[in-house]
């Protein structure tokens, strides 16, 4: 007799498989999103916006 599978097994397969590369893939994307072209100016904006001051912007 064959059993279906469970939803646990189901998405314990899904998460198995899919699940890997698709957090894989969302790792690389956040982690290269500042090195893209163009980013250049927002991310030194960034790095100096503590040192601004109100009266001197």
């Amino acid at each position: 007799m064959i059993h279906p599978h469970s939803t646990y097994e189901t998405l314990r397969q899904l998460a198995d498989s899919w699940g890997l590369v698709l957090m894989t893939v969302s790792f690389l994307v956040l982690v290269l999103w500042p090195f893209r072209p163009g980013a250049k100016t927002r991310n030194d904006a960034a790095a100096t916006m503590i040192f601004e001051d109100d009266d001197n912007g």
